[in-house]
């Protein structure tokens, strides 16, 4: 088996781990409500990259974590991913009618129940994370501050903030500077939050933190500059998504600044500082650097 496939096999177990890590953590509803938990596990399992927790473990692997406190904070902040899609998939938002190859949340349940299953999953996340206090193995102190860094990147700092930017954002007249704090805000952060919340639960200094923190913010960064690039150039069976939807939201994307090759070359010296940054932790997980390449170029 070449070192491509044995990180694929990898890949695959992995994000098996993670969806058993899910279900773990979503609640059976009662009759009143099950249509609420359907619409809320529609977008949680509807499959993807698993990024975020799988960023969030590797990373505390990184720094010598091996108990379970990480799993609650894992299962949290792909709640939030999925709670951001749902919400940005509306007709209020971007109005795409599909995501990962199968109909969007407002498309199968209707615009109100979208909305509810978004704000379910957001609360969701927040009492999934507060249950790691009475874990035996946990330091309050501890999750405390990680509880703060997930609220902190997942709100008006974060990724509410870059939202927020971007939609009163007069597309036209967009620079690129407010577009990269666009990315930094909106896509960044939760990157931020998966990796600083690894570190931080498994003891990492603040200074190592704030390093981590970079690293996060160059992968974000990174990732969404590609996602504009697949926009443009993607296969949309690939994708599980049409192409050109920034072009029909009219949405300024880095490629309208630096062309396809132009961004295509700052995906490249973002990821190289982001793995050379990774390298300086006394610690060492080389499937994390894999992963880092593998998530900055993929092809969809």
């Amino acid at each position: 088996m070449n070192s491509k496939q044995e990180f694929s096999a990898q890949l695959k177990e992995k994000i098996a781990k993670i969806e058993r890590i899910l279900k773990r953590f979503m609640p059976e509803a009662g009759k009143e409500c099950k249509v609420l938990e359907e619409s809320m596990s529609y977008s949680l399992f509807a499959g993807g990259k698993r990024l975020r927790p799988m960023l969030m473990w590797e990373t505390y692997r990184l720094f010598g974590g091996e108990k379970e406190v990480i799993f609650p904070f894992m299962a949290a902040i792909e709640m939030i991913h999925t709670y951001s899609l749902i919400h940005d998939d509306l007709p209020a938002m971007d109005n795409d009618d599909y995501r990962r190859g199968r109909l969007t949340s407002h498309k199968v349940y209707g615009e109100d129940l979208a909305i509810l299953a978004g704000d379910g999953l957001l609360n969701l996340a927040f009492e999934t994370a507060t249950s790691a206090f009475s874990m035996k193995e946990a330091d309050a102190k501890t999750v405390g501050h990680a509880l703060q860094v997930l609220a902190n990147k997942a709100g008006m700092y974060g990724m509410i903030g870059g939202q927020v930017i971007d939609v009163t954002s007069c597309q036209t007249d967009v620079s690129r500077d407010r577009l990269l704090l666009i990315y930094q805000m909106k896509t960044a952060a939760l990157l931020e939050a998966s990796m600083m919340i690894g570190a931080i639960l498994a003891g990492a200094d603040q200074e190592q933190v704030e390093s981590i923190e970079q690293v996060a913010r160059d992968v974000g960064i990174a990732f969404q500059i590609q996602d504009d690039i697949l926009d443009v150039t993607g296969d949309p069976e690939t994708m599980g998504k049409p192409v050109y939807s920034d072009e029909k939201n009219k949405k300024t994307t880095y490629v309208a600044f630096a062309g396809a090759d132009g961004a295509a070359e700052e995906v490249g010296r973002l990821s190289n500082r982001a793995v050379a940054g990774l390298q300086n932790f006394p610690g060492q997980n080389p499937y994390l650097e894999q992963l880092l390449l593998w998530l900055i170029c993929r092809d969809r």
